[in-house]
């Protein structure tokens, strides 16, 4: 695929996407897109089908009908092109607690071809950006909740991915925590030009002048837009309301 093609394509684009597990339907027949430098959220309540939706975009599940796409790339035939393109932070830790700060990101600096001073600039890059460097000799044990969480974002944007995937990463954490997590990966799409795609239930962490929703009830898109259009094609006042609405038990 040449960059001319690549640089059109979205980050992220989703056709036609159904999942079952046995007879229960869990996605049905999902599409959307991701633009490039654009922060877009997922909203929906539990057993909305989100995880089911980020396992087939990691190729953890494997989709028969629908296609996914990374900048371009297959995830299921070019797999490792589309992959590369990926940054991501799952809603459980997957973090080494037994090793240090700067030993979780080596490893994982190495995994994607990345040594020596490279490496080290990056990490050092990414952790000074989170304020988290002077504790890159700590193991993530010692860590609280929030403090771990910076360093899988960090960890994950090692690599310069174009898309950064979130699965509620603020759950569980407190306030403060929550607030500065997601102010930078704000920043980041606005000062780094990067693509998010962020699964969430807190309404809070929506930014209405910068965010586009994507509302998912019962494996299915309900509906996809700005704040603004959200509340008006809901005819809502506040997009608590809004999500209330869209999600109704049908």
């Amino acid at each position: 695929m040449n960059n001319d093609v690549m640089s059109q394509a979205a980050a992220l684009n989703i056709e036609g996407l159904s999942f079952s597990y046995g007879n229960k339907k869990a996605l049905d027949n999902v599409s959307f897109q991701v633009k490039h430098s654009e922060c877009t959220l997922l909203l929906g309540p539990n057993g909305a089908g989100k995880s089911t939706l980020f396992s087939l975009i990691t190729r953890l599940y494997d989709s028969r009908e629908g296609t996914i796409q990374l900048c371009g790339y297959n995830v299921k035939t070019q797999t490792g092109q589309a992959l590369q393109k990926l940054g991501v932070v799952f809603q459980q830790t997957t973090l080494d607690m037994d090793l240090t700060v700067l030993q979780n990101l080596r490893y994982h600096a190495a995994l994607h071809g990345m040594k020596g001073k490279l490496a080290a600039e990056r990490i050092q890059q990414e952790l000074e950006r989170l304020e988290m460097y002077d504790r890159r000799s700590e193991k993530v044990r010692q860590l609280n909740g929030g403090h771990r969480r910076r360093v899988e974002i960090a960890r994950a944007l090692l690599h310069k991915p174009s898309l950064l995937l979130l699965d509620e990463p603020t759950v569980g954490l407190d306030i403060p925590s929550r607030e500065s997590i997601v102010k930078h990966v704000h920043n980041l799409v606005l000062e780094d030009e990067l693509s998010v795609f962020w699964a969430t239930h807190l309404m809070d962490e929506i930014y209405p002048q910068q965010d586009k929703l994507i509302v998912l009830h019962q494996g299915q898109v309900k509906q996809i837009g700005s704040v603004e259009e959200i509340l008006k094609v809901s005819n809502s006042s506040t997009i608590d309301e809004a999500f209330k609405h869209l999600t109704q038990r049908t």
